[in-house]
Formats: C-alpha cells, structure tokens, sequence
C-alpha cells in the first residue's frame, strides 16, 4: 500500500497563522482596557482575520488531500472515522475553554474583562446550548461570547466545513443536492436563531451579514481545490504557479497589500487567493523561495491549535497581573514586557496543553481511528 505523503512547512503556515491572531487579539484587549495600543491601525484590524484565513485555506489542503488519499488507497471514504478523528482532534480542549469561560474565569478577579458579566448572564442557556452543540459561530453572532472564548466562532465555522466536505469527496456525482442541503440546514439555524433572539430590523441585517462574513467555506474549498491540483497532479497548472518569478511577484504583492492595510470588498477572498499560492509553494515545491522549517516555527505551529483557544484568556491575565503589580506603568518598556510575557505564557500553557491533553488523544484517535 502507498506511504502517505508528508507535507513539510505546515506547521510554519500555523505559526504564521497564530502569531497573528495573538498578535491582533494583544492590541484589542489593550484597547478595550485603556492601555495604548495600536488597535485602530488597518493592519491591526486584520491581522486577525488574516490568520484565520490562512489556517482556513490550510485546513481546507490537508482535509481535503487526506480524504482524497483515502478515496484512492481505500476506494472509498469512512466518514464514521472521520469525523471520531476530528472530535478527538477539536473537541477536548474546546470544550476546556468553554468551560473554563463559564465555571472559572468568572470567578477569578485576574480574568476581569469588560462586559463579560451581561454575556454570562443574559440568553446565558441559548448561548450555551449552542456552544455545547459545537455552534459557536451561530452563538457569536446571535448573543456575542464572553472574550475568554470568543475566539471559538472559527471552530464553529471549520466544524460546518467537516460536515459537508466528506460527503462531496465520498459521494462526488452527487455534489449539488448535498451542498444545498447543507446551506438548508445552515440557513435554516440560524434563521430560527433570528427568530428566537427578537431583534430589530437593522440588528438582524447586521447579524446576517456578521455570520456571512465570517462562514468563509469558500475560503477552505479554495484550500481543498489546491489539494485537488497536488492529488492529480496538475502539472501545467502547479509548474506556473511553482515558478519563481511567479513566487515573486506574488509575494511583493501580498506584502504590498498587507502592509497598506488596504479594506476593499471581498479583500479577505483575494488574501485567500495569496494564501493558497503560499500554501501550494512551501508545502509542495522543491524549488520554494520561502522555507519555513525551523525549531521556533515548528513547536509553535504543532501547539498552534491549543495556542489559539488559550490565548486570549492568558494576554486578560497577564494585563491583569500587570496593572496589579504596577499600576502606573507604561511606554515601550511596559510594551515589551507584555508582548514577552503573553506570548511566552500561551506558548507554556499551549504546550503542556499538548503534552498531557492533546498528543495522548491524538495518538489513540491515530490508532483505533486511523485508516
């Protein structure tokens, strides 16, 4: 039977991906705690989004190569297995944070955030009952989430993907009525959502518009179509994209629009574009301007999954701890000092996190659940 192909670079592509987020999510709390900050600044806004949407495209790559390699190792795709590998992979430590969210940070004076309060007590059993459903984009948009786990809405929207995707590997002759009855019953959530929140007109349109903007499937399909180049080997189509005058001018490209911090609409669909080529070049092309294999990126990128549920609640901490001990402080030295800190304790957290918690499940999900 064939060896399963490695990808290098990928755990580089999360590294990138979470230092962003932590990155965008350290300036919002500054902000939303009167520190200085550089929050209003475009880049800043979305470095965030950016690097949900890079481990989108990412995510949609390696799911869809990995269902594709079964399809033709096996003949066919175990979607049972699938999904018990997934919620062996997502599950665990979402469910830590949601916990943790709503059991013990509240009760912690260093976890203290403005306006969790109304977002623990108001619609708090519909905000949890979809958060127990692994809903929590629907939960985000309809009630908003404690900021503790707010960063949770993008599980939500990588849990949908998982549930259309294997069907329209397993079954592709029948891709159209299996796509619209996905978008049925996603359409059909959160319109009873809308309902049951009773809310006015113009709240509900932005409510819409909120989750349309963040339910980036397409953003994943994107990732998957490159996953369908490498499987079939399009090597017309990938000997352009993997040349290095392409590599290039892409590339400037990217860093031209990144560091503009230029919004325009559909901007995040054409980032996904960039972060496609990115993905197909350093994961797949021996001739790569850009490697990304080193000790740092590594570790962060196989933590990064744990990295991005804690970490928001470890920079509230770390704030905290620092207005307690030093009230007064501030300028660059402060700065520096908590950007050390918050990354340096996600890191911790993130990493005994994947030693006691993750590695111990991935490893039984691997052996009694892999194909």
């Amino acid at each position: 039977m064939e060896k399963k192909r490695y990808f290098p670079n990928l755990n580089g592509i999360r590294c990138i991906a979470a230092l962003l987020v932590v990155f965008h999510h350290l300036e919002q709390a500054k902000h939303a705690l009167g520190i200085p900050n550089f929050y209003e600044l475009p880049i800043v806004q979305h470095a965030g989004r950016l690097g949900v949407g890079l481990f989108f495209v990412l995510s949609g790559f390696l799911i869809t190569y990995l269902l594709l390699e079964e399809r033709g190792r096996f003949g066919n795709v175990d979607t049972g297995k699938f999904y018990l590998r997934r919620i062996f992979r997502i599950w665990p430590i979402y469910f830590l944070i949601i916990g943790l969210s709503f059991l013990v940070f509240p009760h912690i004076s260093l976890m203290d955030f403005p306006g969790t309060d109304e977002k623990l007590q108001v619609h708090a059993a519909e905000r949890l009952t979809l958060l127990l459903l692994v809903l929590p984009n629907f939960a985000f948009v309809l009630y908003d989430l404690p900021y503790w786990c707010a960063q949770t809405w993008s599980i939500g929207v990588e849990e949908q993907f998982y549930y259309l995707w294997p069907w329209l590997i397993k079954y592709p002759k029948k891709r159209i009525p299996i796509l619209i009855f996905f978008l049925a019953i996603t359409a059909a959530i959160l319109l009873l959502g809308l309902e049951l929140v009773d809310v006015s007109e113009e709240t509900r349109s932005t409510m819409i518009s909120t989750f349309l903007g963040q339910f980036r499937i397409q953003t994943m399909a994107l990732g998957g179509l490159c996953a369908w180049l490498v499987y079939n080997q399009k090597t017309q189509i990938l000997d352009f994209i993997f040349r290095k005058d392409v590599q290039v001018i892409a590339y400037l490209i990217l860093l031209v629009l990144f560091f503009s911090g230029v919004h325009f609409t559909g901007f995040l669909e054409v980032y996904a574009v960039f972060f496609a080529f990115f993905v197909l070049n350093v994961s797949c092309n021996p001739d790569t301007l850009i490697s990304l294999e080193n000790p740092f990126m590594h570790h962060i990128g196989k933590i990064s999954y744990g990295l991005y549920l804690y970490h928001v609640a470890v920079i509230v901490l770390v704030i905290n701890l620092l207005i307690t001990v030093s009230p007064e402080w501030g300028g660059p030295v402060y700065q520096i000092v908590l950007y050390v800190l918050s990354v340096a304790a996600s890191v911790l957290v993130a990493t005994l996190s994947y030693n006691y918690i993750e590695k111990p499940l991935l490893a039984f999900k691997d052996k009694r659940f892999g194909r």
